[in-house]
């Protein structure tokens, strides 16, 4: 579910942080987001409950208004279907299982291709019916390249780094001087660390995973790995869990630990921003007292994000290095033009101090004192290099900032935009939609806190507005509908 997202009539949902001790109710992926339907024509708006993961109702179908009272027989039968669709063995199970594996013959590693499962010797047979392949040692350090990718858009969107996207951020976390990686929805950062860590060349660098991907738990020990939702902050196996990310953070008060998250595109950047900044503030408690500092993160995420973003954490900055994918089929290297990925990084850390390769076509800015691509030229008059996309940006004097190379300044607007946009047609108007104020924004309405503040109170029952009371026309089913046209087509 996109926060911007409008359907006829409707301006679109919101979702809305919960507040401190208010408990959700669950779905199978954990503890549901609260969202606020917003429509027009001065309909007061409903809160509903939905699944954080899957903005498909297809994936997760759960569904509740924020004041439905649900039966006690609901409940049950709700918990009840959460526990169904729980994984089938712990990760201490899993944990075991892999030891046993992993000391097996050659010849009787197997991996269940249909099912996605290492296989012990007593279970080949009642997967001999399946697609089932040998296991190389070489692949059992490298899961991504064993297990197949889930891609769907509106839920489990997987998509792996390229070896050169990979490299480099590992050669960048080593060259900032970290030796601890919070590995957040990058299972193959964390698999590069490993496997560095194998030739004992280069200091040891130490990794936790989390990720919502419960098959990697067979890969990895407790201790490296966790069972995670980030867009609720939930950890599927509960305490023992978020205890080991808080013995990672502990560790970390010795070392030098930074967190690198790759969410799906797809997903809302408010409800990641909440769970990364309780991260944070986990990290913070374990710092000397009266340490103000935030965690040292990595978000990577589309450049046309960056508003969203900078909306939650201020002190972000967004570099020009291109992340590429192997399984996308277009966050590709080497593309040019619009066709060049849009994935950036996102960092509190210092952008004087990342090296972009120049070999890939990144230069060093002497005015900004920082990397950018090739195609991203200074402009005296902003004082920056002004490229978001990869293309070169032209100054607009009547704007007074650079904009895209394909906008032109339209003087019935008074900004720039492509040359075949509808001039004021759009039925947005500025300002505040709930009191008409030009002053501020919705969001800011001093009407929408006293409403809020209203619905705190105990006892406080709610006034619908005239638009509600107002009686609706009961809208007809397609066979009535149907049957009205037939009619009239016969009296003709």
């Amino acid at each position: 579910m996109e926060t911007t997202e409008s359907h006829g009539d409707s301006l679109g949902l919101e979702v809305l942080i919960p507040e401190a001790g208010k408990e959700a109710p669950c779905c199978p992926h954990g503890p549901t987001l609260l969202f606020e339907k917003l429509s027009k024509g001065g309909e007061a708006p409903r809160r509903f409950y939905a699944c954080s993961a899957c903005r498909d109702r297809k994936d997760c179908n759960f569904f509740q208004w924020e004041d439905e009272k649900v039966s006690e027989e609901r409940l049950k039968a709700r918990k009840s279907e959460n526990q169904l669709k729980r994984v089938g063995f712990t990760q201490q199970q899993q944990c075991n299982r892999f030891v046993k594996f992993a000391s097996l013959a050659v010849h009787e590693k197997r991996f269940c291709q249909d099912c996605q499962l290492l296989l012990l010797p007593a279970e080949h047979g009642a997967h001999s019916a399946h697609s089932c392949a040998a296991v190389s040692t070489a692949q059992l350090r490298r899961p991504s390249t064993l297990l197949r990718p889930l891609e769907n858009k509106k839920s489990y969107a997987q998509y792996l780094f390229t070896e050169r996207s990979a490299h480099f951020l590992l050669d960048t976390v080593t060259a900032l001087g970290y030796n601890m990686v919070l590995c957040v929805g990058t299972p193959r950062l964390h698999e590069f660390i490993k496997l560095r860590n194998l030739e004992e060349k280069q200091p040891l660098i130490k990794s936790l995973l989390l990720d919502i991907d419960y098959r990697y738990a067979q890969f990895y020990k407790q201790e490296e790995f966790c069972h995670y939702n980030m867009f609720n902050h939930h950890f599927f196996n509960g305490e023992s869990s978020s205890a080991v990310l808080q013995a990672f953070l502990t560790e970390s008060q010795e070392e030098r630990v930074v967190m690198v998250a790759d969410p799906p595109f797809g997903g809302l950047v408010k409800p990641l921003a909440h769970s990364f900044t309780l991260m944070s503030q986990t990290w913070r408690k374990l710092q000397s007292p009266d340490s103000d500092a935030d965690m040292p993160m990595i978000w990577i995420f589309p450049y046309f994000f960056e508003p969203r973003i900078l909306e939650c954490f201020p002190s972000f900055a967004m570099l020009d290095y291109q992340v590429d994918y192997d399984n996308h089929p277009l966050y590709k290297h080497g593309k040019t033009g619009r066709k060049q990925s849009p994935v950036r990084l996102f960092t509190n850390i210092s952008a004087k101090d990342f090296i972009l390769p120049k070999d890939e076509g990144y230069r060093l800015c002497s005015v900004c004192e920082r990397y950018v691509w090739s195609l991203n030229k200074h402009c005296n008059k902003c004082n920056l290099c002004p490229s978001k996309d990869g293309r070169e940006w032209k100054h607009c004097s009547l704007c007074e900032k650079c904009v895209k190379p394909s906008w032109k300044h339209c003087t019935t607007c008074e900004r720039c935009c492509l040359p075949e946009h509808p001039c004021s047609q759009s039925d947005e108007t500025p300002g505040c939609f709930t009191c008409g104020s030009l002053k501020h924004k919705r969001r800011a309405c001093p009407l929408r806190t006293q409403s809020r503040q209203l619905r705190a109170k105990p006892g406080m029952r709610k006034t619908p507005s005239p638009a509600v009371l107002k009686q609706k026309t009961k809208r007809k089913s397609g066979a009535a509908r149907r049957a009205k046209k037939a009619a009239a087509a016969q009296s003709h």
